[in-house]
């Protein structure tokens, strides 16, 4: 994987464990993180490829 923070490791592992596309404070109750936290992190994952948009507030890994 690309260069990553052990944040956006965690944040990645809790989507791929959702198995769907969720929503910052569904992944944010996973970790145990602040929803804040989450969509921050979120958009730069987005900006590295490594989550993408499905429909409007959900994301998804890429991969």
């Amino acid at each position: 994987m690309s260069n990553i923070s052990e944040e956006e490791k965690l944040l990645l592992d809790a989507m791929k464990k959702a198995g769907k596309p969720v929503r910052p404070g569904e992944v944010a109750r996973m970790p145990g993180m602040e929803v804040k936290e989450v969509s921050r992190i979120m958009s730069k994952l987005k900006k590295k490829g490594l989550v993408c948009v499905p429909k409007r507030c959900y994301y998804s890994p890429t991969e």
